[in-house]
């Protein structure tokens, strides 16, 4: 097959119609009859199969589901694990590495091998594995499956290559870092606890070498059990027992004392000289009660016990141990005591793990602490230590982009290198202050600016209305600006009718996003039917918001003839709409209101985005407004268009006015391909008693959402809209009565819903009865599961809309503004347009605008167009240069609208005699060459599946069509020839969450939501993957390791290690012999053996050189020490000597001797 796809990629483009994959399902690239053959157009394909290649390249934000932390203090780097089977290894900024198990099984524990370059993880399906971090990509080098006993605690003592692995059955293995193999040495519970306890100690949960001793190991059970066990005798030294579970340990830096931390919210002190009772016990947040009972509290997970060589005072850090009658509305806690101060920090998400960071790696040396890492279930701080209030650092990484759930993104590459340091001037002005002023203790790694670099900008909205844009340039992400959507509107009053839900409910969440870069222009549309539009601005402004009304209701019923609609449109100048007649239904005052209230008072809005128009659709007959599902605007036409299930709506907001107002029917005229049946009345138009009884039958109302869905549908489509004719609203004027709001609610149509995070929906491949005749025949689109298929052949949604220079009907000879339309049932319909050109004349004369008829048919809902020259350029929208609103006049120089590609002749110019229009839907593509129509190319890309996204791109100086399936597949096509250049599994489409986020951009990159937390970013060019080592950044940089402190003579003497411990004699296999084989299996990593022997340079190889050279140093000190004492005993022996020689001669005189 490879071969075959390089013989069509060398087909020369005088013949790009060569026959497609099998597995595409048609002929791609086949010219359609009647139609101009391929060979008129000369258009050079530069792209092949072999510029693409599928590559993740970044994950941004928080990890998701954290369950473990662990920091390098020499390195500087740190990590987290995830419930999910990942790891985020971070850095200085720009240093930030994520790494995927393939078991997909939880991380329990993190272990580095401190400035070794490695880490030792430990997951939940009771595997090891031992990661190379010497790599920009970390990778497994081995991995050690236990069969029979679950891990439950790991420990890996300071320049030590035996791991500590203990289980929970109680045991306590041993395991060889460098062969990843078990020593024959273990630690059986019942030697650990006395033969007369009957009682399983139960799973080991605390691990440690005493500070004193590294001979001495400090085992900790759950049931409350503390031992420590003596390795060279194989033997207990002591025995402690505790009522109360054990949740954590730690050692004070001199070894002559420990902490533990129990179930019941205690503290409790032990020192070795005297086992038998702890000295100490201390409930930290638990008062004796006037009974003399003490008040229960929470568990203590873990405890941190540090000295400090500032103060005498150690340091006492834990969490938890509140008690239950005051964490009852408390959040969670960070409880730091030093000497007799306590403070307790409060956090906003429940305390996954914290870290105390200290400079030495020495755990018996002095800890001096300075910081804290406190991982939260959503969020990532760092606690400073070193000033009396506690500030927090400033953090690096864009860990908040959760900070509302994500509902939609956008992608910008290649944007005006002046936008990203404006938008960071002024988003400056908005960032938090307090923050410590240190910098960032996590420096670890080394990053470069990659050479192949250029301005990217990350949108995202958010449930609560906000905007981001973050700076996505070289592969890292920094917030750049925060938009509020919500201050647009009033907030909802308590006696207003539906304050009650509009307090629980998510009302400004953003449902997608429209931004020109060049022009400054933005627009946001919201889930309330609403969409708002932003000026950009330098300066502050005082100014009122311009709000219009839009009453889109139609439905198919109300269409008696083509004729009549035709004769009847709904667009042309606002002022001809008559008002609806008092009798009709839905005229009521209280129905004609939109879902939100924007203010109407002057409103103060600093540098920035500026709110200036807001459009909103109104309630009708009890029903909400369908949600909005297309949306696009050109800055220099100065229209804005959207469109949703049941028509489109045209605005031109330089004159605040709405230009068009029209059924989804309408726009057909007297050409509708469809042969639509008029439907019954609709069934839950009941009274106001019908509707109090079936608000107040759950049964019911599920029943007939289930009939009637309505928000919650997939892009917002719907398919049982209200009957209702359509009227164009009128700007709202300040101190007008708008009426009372509704109080009732449709019946099963809540107005709003939890705004859906694009984190949290489900999506399932669509399931059809059709045949593939009916298929063919009807064009009906194949939808998800969360679309319903009633009336699928009488509504249809705006699904796309793209303004452009086109030629708005067959026989023009020069192109003209036109408004690109396509809907669900993949008509495209084609709106040309008569714009004034004069700058005076636009702001006075009215647009003239209509349909000009059906240009095509395909298959499936329509999503996306784009236009090409006739030489296989990319046509770009034209746009208005961008000039500050509120900046000062010149009255020299007055200011006037600077466009830019706008002129018909300049458009004529890069067209020639025309242009290719490339149009993608659901099921394929096609291209059709401007003004004749005539199809060119055609492509079936799915068959069994549906186009979720599709963008026409730039990669390699080149442009193609891009596509994402729902089952998983990443497609590109080339243009305008639609020959297939790849074709990927990537990933499968488990929810909506992918759906809503997928966006392709230029250069070949793509991004996703791939948690509710994270974006992944991917690039599918070969180019970029070929240079994305020089992109990402170093994790592991050549540090010495920092030498132990000299404790003197005098302590080393008395206080020091008795003897040297040789972890090698005693867990090697010549003294402890082979463990079990049915215990644990030793799997290579994935790298292979040739690649593991290459890999002998790194963290492997280093390590055993390292233990070589360490081993001979030793044996060269043995030496020393052997003739050392030797020269002692000879040095004894002759004192000896000369003491007897002396005794015999003492009393002798000279003369005889």
């Amino acid at each position: 097959m490879k071969k075959f796809r390089k013989v069509l990629d060398g087909l020369s483009s005088s013949s790009p119609g060569g026959v497609a994959s099998p597995l595409c399902g048609s002929a791609a690239g086949t010219p359609t009859a009647h139609a101009p053959t391929p060979q008129d157009i000369h258009v050079q394909e530069t792209l092949v199969s072999e510029n693409f290649q599928i590559c993740k390249t970044v994950r941004h934000g928080f990890p998701y589901q954290p369950t473990c932390l662990a920091f390098d203090p020499v390195q500087k780097i740190l990590a987290i694990g995830s419930r999910t089977g990942g790891i985020r290894i971070l850095g200085r900024p720009g240093v930030d590495c994520y790494s995927q198990h393939e078991s997909g099984a939880a991380v329990l524990q993190l272990q580095f091998l401190i400035n070794e370059g490695a880490l030792v993880t430990a997951c939940a399906d009771d595997t090891l594995h031992l990661w190379n971090l010497r790599q920009r990509r970390p990778a497994i080098l081995h991995s050690l499956k236990f069969n029979r006993e679950r891990i439950t605690f790991c420990h890996l003592p300071f320049q030590s290559k035996w791991l500590y692995v203990g289980t929970e059955r109680g045991n306590t293995h041993i395991v060889n870092i460098e062969s990843f193999v078990l020593s024959g040495y273990v630690i059986m519970w019942n030697k650990a606890i006395e033969l007369a306890t009957k009682a399983h100690p139960g799973p080991v949960v605390h691990l440690s070498d005493s500070p004193k001793d590294e001979g001495k190991l400090l085992i900790g059970f759950e049931s409350g059990t503390v031992v420590q066990w003596d390795l060279r005798a194989k033997k207990v030294d002591f025995r402690i027992y505790y009522d109360e579970a054990i949740h954590s340990v730690s050692w004070h830096h001199e070894g002559k004392q420990f902490m533990c931390s129990h179930s019941d919210g205690s503290l409790t002190m032990w020192n070795l000289r005297n086992t038998a009772r702890p000295i100490q016990i201390t409930y930290p947040h638990g008062k004796i009660l006037k009974d003399g009972r003490k008040e229960s509290c929470k568990p203590i997970l873990k405890v941190e016990y540090k000295t400090s060589r500032n103060s005498s005072e150690p340091y006492v850090i834990f969490s938890g141990g509140l008690s239950y009658d005051k964490s009852g509305g408390r959040r969670p806690t960070l409880t730091i005591m030093h000497g007799k101060a306590i403070t307790v920090l409060e956090m906003d998400h429940p305390i996954v793990e914290f870290l105390v960071l200290c400079d030495t790696p020495y755990s018996n040396e002095v800890q001096d602490p300075y910081a804290v890492v406190v991982l939260l279930e959503k969020d990532f701080i760092v606690v400073d230590l070193t000033q009396s209030n506690f500030p927090i650092f400033e953090n690096p990484y864009p860990m908040d982009i959760h900070e509302s759930p994500v509902t939609c993104t956008a992608y910008f590459a290649e944007c005006p290198p002046d936008i990203i340091p404006i938008l960071y001037s002024i988003g400056a002005k908005q960032k938090k202050t307090g923050y410590s002023h240190k910098e960032w203790p996590v420096s670890g790694g080394t990053w470069t600016l990659g050479s192949q670099t250029y301005p990217e900008i990350i949108v995202t909205g958010h449930a609560d209305g906000t905007v981001k844009f973050w700076d996505a340039s070289a592969i890292t992400l920094q917030m750049l600006y925060k938009l509020k959507t919500s201050k647009v509107f009033e907030k909802p009053k308590a006696g207003e009718g539906r304050a009650g839900e509009l307090a629980e409910e998510d009302p400004y969440a953003v449902q997608m996003v429209s931004w020109c870069p060049h022009s400054r222009l933005f627009c946001v549309v919201g889930i309330s039917a609403h969409v708002i539009l932003y000026r950009f601005s330098k300066h502050d402004a005082n100014t009122q918001i311009v709000s219009l009304e839009v009453r889109l209701q139609f439905d198919s019923e109300d269409v008696i003839s083509p004729s009549e609609t035709e004769n009847n449109p709904c667009f042309s100048d606002p002022s001809s709409h008559s008002p609806q007649p008092p009798g009709s239904p839905g005229s009521g005052t209280q129905d004609s209101l939109p879902c939100l209230k924007v203010k109407n008072r002057p409103v103060r809005m600093p540098p920035g985005y500026q709110a200036e128009l807001v459009v909103q659709l109104q309630w009708v007959d009890g029903e909400p407004p369908q949600q909005i599902t297309s949306l696009d605007i050109n800055s220099a036409y100065g229209l804005l268009a959207f469109g949703n299930c049941n028509g489109l709506t045209v605005v031109d907001y330089l004159q605040k006015t709405i230009l068009m107002c029209m059924g989804t029917l309408d726009l057909y005229g007297a050409a509708d391909p469809y042969q639509r049946l008029t439907r019954s009345p609709r069934k839950n138009r009941q009274s106001t008693s019908g509707l109090t009884e079936l608000s107040d039958n759950q049964v019911s109302m599920d029943m007939e959402r289930s009939k009637s869905p309505t928000s919650d549908h997939v892009n917002g489509h719907c398919t049982s809209p209200t009957s209702q004719p359509c009227s164009v609203g009128k700007p709202r004027i300040p101190g007008v009565p708008e009426g009372p709001r509704l109080t009732r609610r449709g019946p099963g149509r809540p107005p709003f819903r939890k705004a859906q995070s694009a984190a949290c929906m489900e999506i399932s491949l669509p399931v059809s009865s059709h045949t593939e005749e009916s298929r063919e025949n009807s064009f009906s689109r194949s939808r998800s599961s969360s679309v319903s298929s009633i009336d699928r052949d009488t509504k249809e949604s705006v699904t796309t809309l793209q303004f452009g220079e086109s030629y708005g009907r067959k026989g023009d000879a020069l192109p003209t503004a036109c408004l690109w339309v396509g809907t669900s049932l993949g008509v495209v319909l084609l709106l040309p347009m008569s714009i004034p050109t004069e700058e005076e004349e636009r702001l006075e004369d009215t647009i003239t605008m209509g349909p000009s008829g059906t240009v095509l048919m395909l298959k499936g809902s329509v999503l996306r167009f784009a236009f090409l020259d006739c030489g296989g350029t990319l046509i770009q929208s034209p746009y208005e240069v961008w000039r500050d609103p509120n900046g000062p006049e010149d009255p020299d120089r007055p200011r006037r609208r600077k466009l830019v590609n706008f002129s018909p002749s300049s458009s004529q110019e890069a067209c020639g005699d025309g242009h290719l229009a490339v149009v993608c839907s659901e099921k394929q593509a096609k291209v059709i060459l401007m003004p004749t129509q005539a199809v060119l190319f055609t492509h079936n890309i799915t068959e069994s599946s549906f186009v979720l996204r599709a963008d026409v791109v730039s990669v390699c100086n080149s442009v193609c069509l891009a596509c994402f399936c729902a089952n998983g597949h990443i497609m590109t096509l080339s243009l305008p020839s639609l020959r297939p250049l790849m074709d990927i599994n990537y990933l499968p489409l488990t929810d909506l969450r992918i759906a809503r986020t997928f966006v392709f951009t230029n250069g070949g990159q793509a991004l996703y939501l791939s948690s509710p937390t994270e974006i992944q970013r991917l690039t599918y060019s070969q180019e970029m993957t070929d240079n994305l080592q020089d992109m990402l950044g170093e994790l592991f940089t050549p540090i010495e390791t920092p030498e132990a402190q000299n404790k003197g003579f005098l302590k080393g003497f008395f206080g020091g290690n008795a003897q040297t411990f040789d972890r090698e004699e005693l867990f090697g296999e010549a003294a402890a012999g082979k463990a079990s084989r049915s215990l644990a299996q030793h799997i290579p990593g994935p790298m292979g053996l040739e690649n593991m022997k290459a890999a002998a340079g790194g963290v492997v190889g280093d390590l055993a050189r390292a233990r070589i050279a360490l081993d001979q140093r030793g044996e060269r000190l043995g030496e020393l020490e052997e003739r050392t004492a030797l020269m002692m005993n000879s040095a004894e022996t002759f004192s000896t000597h000369a003491h007897q020689v002396m005794l015999k001669h003492k009393d002798k005189k000279w003369y005889q001797l």
